[in-house]
């Protein structure tokens, strides 16, 4: 998955001259909470709800321009790289969203929403579905558990491991809504540990 297919293309921008007043504006007026400040056609700056929190009071916000405010030298994102690369930055940094540039050119924003709405995608969370937890016997391996559960007739949607398990791995399998008892009983007889099955 790549960030261009995530961020909100062509993002409302301001001016490093304009005032903090105007950015407030801004985002209020597009319910947006970051906003890329622009010298001409060149990204020099972010600004972001958090950084006009400071400033509490209208008359604060009256005179003082953005770029005395701005996030100087901005982490950015390529808008081809992965989605993977953009959450790992905003996590490592603890920032709500990055400019994203293509060429030095900005095309876009991607905010944390838009990383969490691309993996609950890929998760298949909103779908209807089954899910079946599994601690995979070491013996027949996460390949005969996935070649089980396409015998049995189930489609896999996603499959997300349990990486803080002590002693075993659970495997999470989302599948296609389905009877989860024939994937179970043939998953068992096959020496893996079904932990939960969700419907």
């Amino acid at each position: 998955m790549k960030v261009k297919n995530w961020m909100k293309a062509n993002p409302v921008t301001i001016s490093r001259d304009e005032l903090l007043q105007d950015a407030t504006e801004l985002m209020k007026e597009h319910s947006i909470r970051h906003l890329p400040v622009m010298d001409e056609d060149s990204l020099v700056g972010f600004i972001t709800e958090s950084d006009l929190r400071h400033f509490s009071f209208p008359s604060q916000v009256k005179d003082i321009p953005v770029h005395q405010v701005m996030v100087l030298n901005p982490l950015t994102i390529n808008a081809n790289a992965s989605i993977e690369s953009a959450a790992r930055l905003i996590y490592d940094y603890k920032i709500g969203g990055l400019p994203v540039l293509d060429r030095k050119h900005l095309v876009g924003i991607i905010t944390a929403s838009d990383i969490l709405a691309a993996f609950i995608e890929v998760m298949g969370l909103f779908k209807a579905s089954t899910r079946i937890d599994v601690v995979v016997d070491k013996k027949g391996g996460l390949e005969e558990v996935t070649r089980i559960i396409k015998e049995c007739g189930g489609e896999i949607i996603s499959v997300a491991i349990e990486s803080h398990a002590a002693r075993r791995k659970v495997h999470y399998f989302r599948l296609e809504k389905c009877d989860p008892k024939p994937v179970v009983e043939a998953l068992e007889k096959a020496g893996h540990k079904v932990v939960s099955v969700m419907e």
